[in-house]
């Protein structure tokens, strides 16, 4: 623990030379991380297939691609966000100007996950550089070779006063949270999220918490069926499930439930029959899964393989609010199916649960989308998509109560880690007289401007 307090206090010090502020310091930090994703893209690949069997598309697609993006999108914008920005100034304040300046926090602290290992840890890191921060990293122990390429890579190119990795268990992250930071910014389970949320409250720390869910997945009556299920497996069977905007379960119109689960089928066929499944994390977390086979009806998959820790894609049918499967996110490659007729139902059912991190529609009328939007809170979503929300920049991605605390991406990943400073610039050619007290008539001109 002495030596975590060395290390912030060191970023400490060196946030406070201002170097950091500086946007071409800045933008050099952005594009030395840029090219250094690049140079280790093969490292981190071969990592990812280490940690967990993900294919080189997947490894791409979802965490190598996707950070690339997001750093390319950011160094392009980065000079205009951090202008101050200038806001109205009502009559009353004649002869001033009014401006929000961003101002980072200092010292970041910043928890990421074992699901998306690369991506999750360095998409905060982008907002944490690029508003003018140092930060600490402290990636997950279940991924080691993932963590250990990124500790690798962060130390070959920036100062640890500035930003590093500090790899270990729960352990490291309790030591950690015993610290004080400017800003926390954590993504994991809602357990964990509130022990991160406890320990910022004694330093009175602003945090961040991108956490999960039962993501619903609603197919209507006059969806796109054919199109519904390959974009929901799609969703719902990268990274093996393991992904906290995928479908957590389906409710289905029963008047097209026969048709749309067997083009399911079909799309899961063809989409995974052939492919090596990414694996499921822990043995912790495949026992857990495994127990929820037992539940409902197997209509397809249900194969598991410990000693692979792998779990074929499967749906399960004749599921109830009142199974297991159905009380905590699934986070794995099961799908449970729920049917209605009344969309009453469907709203419901999901509003007597705490709300979603992502929630995805499909159907074809503009009345039902503005049915569901407006009776349903949750952090993001799609209509006739599902979790391709995630890679808009211009989309802030966050949850809302217990999903999560805040929101990030493209701008607003620079916004979570700034602080809004609100400045006044008043003139020195002349005086409002008014507005003290000793002043004649004072009170009866205030009342004109303030009624």
């Amino acid at each position: 623990m002495e030596s975590y307090h060395s290390l912030i206090t060191s970023q400490r010090e060196f946030f406070r030379t201002n170097q950091t502020k500086d946007v071409a310091f800045r933008l050099n930090a952005l594009k030395k991380l840029r090219s250094a994703v690049k140079l280790y893209e093969r490292e981190f690949i071969t990592a990812l297939k280490t940690d967990l069997n993900k294919s080189e598309f997947e490894a791409y697609s979802t965490e190598i691609g996707i950070i690339l993006e997001e750093l390319r999108f950011t160094i392009s914008k980065l000079r205009s966000w951090v202008k101050p920005v200038k806001v109205k100034t009502p009559i009353t304040h004649i002869g001033s100007a009014s401006y929000v300046y961003s101002e980072p926090y200092g010292t970041t602290l910043i928890i990421s996950p074992w699901n998306y290992p690369f991506q999750l840890a360095a998409a905060p890191l982008i907002g944490a550089i690029s508003a003018g921060n140092c930060a600490i990293i402290k990636p997950s122990e279940l991924t080691p070779r993932t963590s250990q390429v990124f500790a690798k890579m962060i130390r070959d190119i920036f100062p640890q006063n500035y930003v590093t990795v500090v790899q270990g268990g729960v352990e490291t992250s309790q030591a950690l949270l015993q610290e004080e930071f400017g800003k926390i910014f954590f993504t994991g389970s809602i357990l964990v999220g509130k022990t991160v949320m406890e320990a910022a409250a004694k330093h009175l720390t602003p945090v961040t918490l991108e956490l999960g869910g039962k993501s619903p997945c609603i197919v209507h009556e006059d969806a796109s069926l054919k199109l519904a299920a390959r974009r929901i497996a799609w969703g719902k069977f990268t990274n093996a499930g393991q992904t906290c905007i995928a479908p957590d379960y389906l409710y289905v119109h029963k008047r097209i439930k026969d048709r749309f689960l067997a083009l399911l089928r079909e799309a899961i066929h063809e989409m995974y029959e052939e492919q090596s499944m990414t694996r499921i994390v822990s043995d912790k977390h495949f026992d857990r899964l495994t127990s929820f086979l037992k539940q409902g009806e197997i209509l397809l998959g249900g194969k598991s393989n410990r000693e692979m820790l792998s779990i074929e894609p499967t749906i399960l049918t004749d599921i109830t609010w009142d199974d297991r499967v159905m009380s905590d996110e699934i986070f794995g490659p099961i799908l449970p199916v729920l049917e209605y007729t009344a969309l009453d139902d469907v709203v419901e059912g999901i509003r007597k649960h705490p709300n979603p991190l992502a929630l995805y529609l499909f159907t074809a009328s503009t009345r039902i989308q503005n049915e569901v939007l407006n009776s349903i809170s949750f952090g993001g979503g799609c209509i006739n998509d599902t979790i391709y929300h995630f890679a808009n920049p211009h989309l802030p991605f966050g949850g809302v109560g217990t999903s999560g605390i805040g929101a990030y991406h493209g701008k607003n990943s620079f916004d979570v880690f700034s602080h809004k400073k609100s400045v006044l610039k008043q003139t020195t050619l002349f005086d409002i007289p008014f507005r003290y007290p000793h002043v004649k008539n004072a009170l009866k001109r205030i009342k004109m401007f303030l009624k």
